[in-house]
């Protein structure tokens, strides 16, 4: 009977590991602050090189209506780590690096006199309560590896507790630590020449990873540092760019110019790396960002890029902000050079790739994402809605006060919480179909359409449990003034989303990838 038990225990666990070993590899690639228009995915720039961008486009399906989960970094990253929105988690701003630990959102208490709602408390780390797409595969028998930024929380909320097996250069800010280019400031990281560019070596780091375990499934996180502030980037390419500038041009930077090639130059260096390897037709690709271009800081004499013909952009509820590039490469599934119009978003990814590999979810376990694997098939996608929770007014160009939208078919709704009279919400209605730039506002001639739409909102965040913005009892109505809305603040204001310095601290040596 015991030998009876131990070979089918044996033969199960045989099987177990001969559907891992042909699993297929997971390459997902999130590129930080990457614009809807700063890749040649969309003929929206004649500025920026993307030709690795392009050359992965060719081999799977991009998707043009494609969104990230917010409009600022963590929220989205939080996303594709959990499938769920951050309505649910409560990571709903990018402070994961401050000191403070708030793993539970909560009503806020203040606000400035002249604004009407007082937005929530923020989560400030990924909960180790959640088991992660990483974990998922880690237990699936894959060898999980995260590379580049984090920004979900330092020691104990780190990548090496949330399913991965190492974590490089194991970094917990909100930016590359002090510059791209060599010296950096990571601390037990330092640079191999004396001029390193950080995703050269990141791309280095991760194929070495690849390396390692070819015999074996992988997942490979490849987070960029790229294009997120501060800008710097390789002086010759610099020097190249500013040859090149248009002044007609919205996008006109020659520095945001050479840091969108050096971060198409890391994607190459993944694909060439696979192809190399003979993986390419094993391993699914996925390519994205975590919110769009930086219309708020300047570079230049200007914004680092332009999001047109979208309106708005990071930090902002218009396309702008959150519509991204997105492309998933499944060799033997997706048609080569494809494209998908189906909506789709960054809370997807986990249930996808549950679906893709056939593995269930945790126990009690569930999604606000959908699998999307009937579009990544050719198919259409069945779904009512997405949402974007952002109950914040970071002072950046096409702000509006605390917010939450939905998506549904070729209308777009914005719920400004309490922006109305009396402590009513206010609306905006787009129609994205006939107007991407939403210059046109719909909210007063369409209210059923508004009804309809809200009542959508409601129920999303009745679902999600979502902690929302307030009436602000200490308003005043002599300090409002609606006439700034949308506008920066001035000057000696601070810029949110710049990379503050790092304040160096003791950190265990990093995992090394090989």
């Amino acid at each position: 009977m015991i030998r009876r038990l131990f070979l089918v225990s044996f033969f199960a666990f045989s099987a177990s590991w001969a559907r891992a070993a042909e699993r297929p590899n997971i390459v997902f690639i999130l590129a930080d602050d990457l614009g809807w228009s700063d890749t040649t995915l969309f003929g929206q720039t004649a500025f920026y090189k993307t030709p690795n961008v392009g050359r992965l486009a060719q081999r799977g399906m991009t998707f043009p209506r494609a969104y990230a989960a917010s409009p600022l970094c963590s929220p989205t990253r939080s996303s594709i780590l959990t499938g769920l929105n951050p309505a649910r988690t409560g990571i709903t701003a990018p402070n994961c690096h401050l000191p403070q630990v708030v793993l539970e959102a909560a009503p806020g208490k203040t606000a400035a006199a002249g604004m009407k709602a007082v937005g929530p408390t923020v989560v400030t780390r990924l909960d180790t309560k959640y088991h992660t797409l990483a974990a998922a595969l880690k237990d699936a028998g894959y060898a999980t590896g995260h590379f580049g930024k984090w920004h979900l929380g330092p020691e104990p909320y780190s990548p090496l507790q949330h399913g991965f097996d190492v974590d490089v250069p194991h970094w917990a800010g909100p930016g590359p630590a002090g510059s791209f280019v060599a010296p950096w400031k990571f601390p037990d990281f330092d640079p191999a020449t004396p001029d390193e560019h950080i995703e050269d070596r990141m791309a280095r780091e991760a194929v070495a990873f690849i390396e390692k375990h070819r015999d074996e499934p992988f997942f490979l996180n490849y987070w960029m540092f790229s294009v997120h502030a501060p800008f710097d980037a390789k002086k010759a390419l610099i020097d190249e760019y500013r040859d090149r500038v248009n002044p007609a041009d919205a996008q006109r930077s020659p520095t945001y110019a050479a840091m969108v090639e050096s971060m198409d130059d890391a994607v190459g260096t993944l694909i060439d790396a696979l192809d190399r390897l003979g993986l390419s037709e094993k391993t699914i690709i996925v390519f994205t960002s975590d919110n769009g271009g930086n219309m708020y800081n300047e570079i230049d004499g200007t914004t680092p890029t332009s999001n047109r013909p979208l309106r708005g952009g990071k930090a902002t509820m218009f396309e702008g902000g959150v519509r991204v590039p997105w492309i998933v490469c499944w060799p033997g599934i997706t048609v080569q050079g494809s494209r998908n119009d189906a909506l789709v978003q960054t809370c997807d990814f986990y249930p996808t790739f549950l679906d893709i590999l056939d593995l269930p979810a945790a126990p009690g376990q569930a999604f606000d994402g959908v699998s999307i694997v009937p579009a990544l098939k050719g198919g259409t996608l069945k779904r009512e809605a997405i949402f974007t929770y952002f109950p914040h007014n970071p002072p950046v160009p096409d702000w509006i006060p605390p917010s939450v939208s939905v998506h549904s078919g070729d209308w777009k709704l914005i719920r400004i919480f309490h922006g109305g009279e009396n402590g009513a919400h206010r609306w905006k209605l787009y129609n994205l179909r006939d107007d991407i730039g939403e210059t046109r506002d719909f909210a007063a001639e369409r209210p059923e359409r508004v009804r309809e739409l809200d009542a959508l909102i409601a129920t999303f965040l009745a679902e999600t449990k979502a902690v929302v913005p307030v009436p602000n009892p200490n308003f005043n109505p002599a300090a409002y003034h609606p006439e700034r809305e949308g506008k920066p603040a001035r000057k000696e204001s601070a810029k949110p989303g710049a990379a503050p310095k790092p304040r160096p601290r003791a950190r265990k040596p990093s995992p090394k990838a090989s």
